[in-house]
C-alpha cells in the first residue's frame, strides 16, 4: 500500500523480454521515467492524522546494450506507464519509509529503505502482480504486496487502472511498526504488544495516467487500505485509525537515451 508518511516511492522495473539481438545491431539505449509530485496520507501506520509529503517515483522501461535487450528501450510516455506494459516479466520494488517520531513514550523508529523485486503478468485489460522487499536500511525485515488491476487504455496515452491490494510483512517488520515493548509500555501508557507476521492490510486503488507528449505525462492515484490482523489489534493503531487513505498526484518525465 502507499504507506503512511511514506514518500510513496515505488520503483517499477518491468522486464518484458530477454532476447539476443542480431549481431550487426549496435544500438545502445536506456529508457526510463521520473515522476515527482505530492502525496496526502497518514503520518505513520495507523495514524489518524494526515499530512502532505513529497512524492517521487522511478520507472524503468528498457535497456538495449550489445546483444541483450531488457524491456522496451523505445518506449515513450505515449505508450503509458512502464508497469502496465503488456506481457510477463520481472519488476523491481523500492520503498522509503521515513522515521516515526512524536509518539508519547514510544521509541522513535528510524527511516527505512526497502529494496526488492517481483513478477507480473499484464494483458491488454488486466494485470496481476506480486512484490517482495527487504529493509536494507532500517527495520531489516521483509514486506511485500500482491494485487491485481483492471486496465483501460484510451487514445492519446490515457491509462486507467483499478484493483485490490494486500500488504504483508514478517514478524520483524510487524514488530517495528505495530509492536509495543515492555520498556515502552510504561511511559506510553500502552499495553505491551508483540505483533506477528502475516497480511497487515487489505485495500483498493484507482489511478489514472495521461500522456501529454512523447516525453511528459501526468499521473494520479487514490488508495484506501484497512489495517487487519495483528496490525489492527496493535495499541498504536487502536489509539489511531485502521482506515488509511492516501492520494497522490505527479508529473512524469520520460527519458529515452541513446549512446
Amino acid at each position: 500500500m502507499f504507506v503512511p508518511k511514506v514518500l510513496p516511492i515505488a520503483l517499477t522495473a518491468s522486464v518484458l523480454a530477454l532476447a539476443a539481438l542480431p549481431a550487426q545491431a549496435q544500438d545502445r539505449a536506456f529508457s526510463f521515467g521520473l515522476t515527482g509530485g505530492a502525496a496526502l496520507g497518514p503520518t505513520y501506520f495507523g495514524s489518524n492524522r494526515s499530512e502532505v509529503t513529497p512524492m517521487a517515483r522511478f520507472s524503468f522501461s528498457g535497456l538495449q546494450f550489445g546483444g541483450v535487450s531488457l524491456g522496451d528501450a523505445d518506449r515513450t510516455a505515449l505508450d503509458g506507464p512502464a508497469q502496465f506494459a503488456p506481457g510477463f516479466g520481472l519488476r523491481g520494488a523500492f520503498r522509503y519509509i521515513p522515521k516515526r517520531d512524536g509518539l508519547t513514550g514510544m521509541d522513535d523508529v528510524k527511516a527505512s529503505v526497502e529494496l526488492g523485486g517481483g513478477v507480473h503478468y499484464t494483458d491488454q485489460n488486466w494485470q496481476v502482480f506480486a512484490d517482495l522487499r527487504y529493509g536494507v536500511i532500517g527495520h531489516r525485515g521483509l514486506s511485500g504486496e500482491v494485487g491485481a488491476n483492471l486496465i483501460y487504455r484510451g487514445d492519446g496515452g490515457l491509462v486507467l487502472h483499478a484493483g485490490p491490494r494486500a500488504e504483508f510483512g514478517n514478524s520483524r517488520f510487524a514488530q517495528t511498526y505495530f509492536g509495543v515493548s515492555q520498556a515502552e509500555s510504561g511511559p506510553s501508557g500502552l499495553a505491551a504488544y508483540t505483533a506477528g507476521s502475516g497480511f497487515h492490510s487489505m485495500g483498493f486503488e484507482v489511478g489514472a495516467y495521461q500522456a501529454l507528449s512523447p516525453d511528459w505525462g501526468v499521473t494520479g492515484n487514490l488508495r484506501f487500505d484497512r489495517l487487519r490482523g495483528d496490525a489492527a489489534a496493535s495499541p498504536i493503531v487502536q489509539q489511531g485509525r485502521r482506515d488509511q487513505i492516501t492520494a497522490e498526484i505527479g508529473l512524469t518525465r520520460h527519458f529515452n537515451l541513446r549512446f
